[in-house]
């Protein structure tokens, strides 16, 4: 094969895009070999199924219609007419729950091996903020298809961020497009879903996953560097990742083909909620932990205090690299790691909570 005009394709391209500095990069990149490294694969993992979600997501957008009137038909269009349409629906929405799961996995697994320490605090902020681009994303894409449960799981959490002190109503009518859940909101979370949050997911993956190439794999605190063991990352551990994403591959193949994602009746804004309506189990510890607040706590309405509760611990979230002094300075901090245990035993358990009762 020849470049245009002859020669080399790989000097052509060189001589055009300047590959040379990526090249050697990647070349000599390696990846510390130690008891922790199986943790290193999950971010990869999460990248393929975001690619996945991306993939699924275009091919739903070529037959969904975006308004009140045309959505739940679309839908419907989508799973009984259109070729695999029901399993290119059900792949789209198995990925996004075995995302945020990976995700999650993938930030605490980062949290207890102390991989936000210096020099990488940019990275941890940039990750967080893909976690919460990712629960917007699937915030937003519940409401799509219309139906009846979706519609008021909307309702409900919209209306939590119309108790934001200050801007909770005009956040509430940013986000529903007027004061209640119409075909307005529906376009609007469209608009968010498609476009501007894969945009800004966008410029924040690029600068992670420009960071973490840059700066290596994290080393967890009391390793030794000087002893520890290396494989390339190409092709040693871009084979393995790849191996991992074929196996994720295969279970949404089966989960989809077994468990095809319900579509659920239309939605009817006239109609009364459901009994025992709940948001998605990503939300579900949030949820509870907002059941479970009384009405008035001191001179606060619980609600009120709630939320700004989980948004002070959001903030926290983001800026633990400049919190955990210890960590900072190359040595272990206990503190954090049981801090870190006990936020997964609280989500693990207002999960199972909220999914039994």
């Amino acid at each position: 094969m020849k470049a245009p005009g002859g020669g080399n394709p790989l000097e052509w391209l060189e001589d055009r895009l300047g590959l040379e500095p990526v090249l050697k990069l990647v070349e000599k990149k390696t990846v510390p070999i130690h008891r922790h490294t199986i943790w290193y694969y999950l971010g990869g993992m999460t990248l393929f199924l975001f690619v996945t979600q991306v993939v699924t997501g275009i091919l739903l957008l070529l037959y969904y219609r975006p308004s009140s009137d045309t959505a739940y038909e679309s839908v419907q269009f989508i799973m009984g007419q259109v070729s695999f349409g029901w399993l290119v629906r059900s792949i789209h929405s198995w990925s996004a729950n075995l995302m945020i799961g990976t995700l999650f996995i993938h930030m605490f697994s980062v949290f207890l091996t102390k991989a936000y320490r210096p020099p990488r605090e940019l990275t941890w902020i940039s990750g967080a903020f893909l976690l919460f681009l990712a629960l917007t994303f699937g915030f937003s894409g519940y409401l799509l298809p219309w139906n009846k449960v979706s519609f008021f799981a909307t309702r409900v959490g919209t209306q939590i961020a119309g108790v934001v002190p200050g801007i909770g109503t005009f956040l509430l009518r940013f986000l529903r497009g007027g004061d209640d859940v119409t075909g307005a909101t529906l376009t609007r979370f469209y608009g968010f879903h498609v476009a501007i949050l894969p945009a800004l997911t966008t410029v924040f993956l690029g600068v992670h996953v420009w960071l973490v190439q840059k700066q290596g794999m994290s080393l967890p605190p009391g390793e030794d560097e000087r002893r520890m063991k290396t494989m390339k990352f190409i092709p040693n551990f871009l084979l393995r990742d790849a191996m991992g994403w074929l196996l994720a591959l295969g279970l949404l193949a089966a989960l989809s083909a077994l468990f095809p994602w319900e579509l659920g009746q239309k939605a009817d804004p006239f109609a009364p909620a459901p009994a025992g309506i709940k948001p998605e189990w990503y939300f579900l510890f949030l949820f509870q932990t907002l059941k479970y607040i009384p009405a008035k706590v001191a001179f606060i309405d619980g609600d009120v205090l709630g939320v700004l509760v989980i948004g002070a611990a959001a903030a926290l979230w983001v800026f633990v690299p400049f919190l955990d002094r210890q960590a900072a300075r190359g040595e272990k901090s206990p503190a954090f790691t049981a801090i870190g245990w006990a936020l997964i035993v609280y989500i693990v358990g207002m999960t199972l909570v909220g999914y039994f009762t």
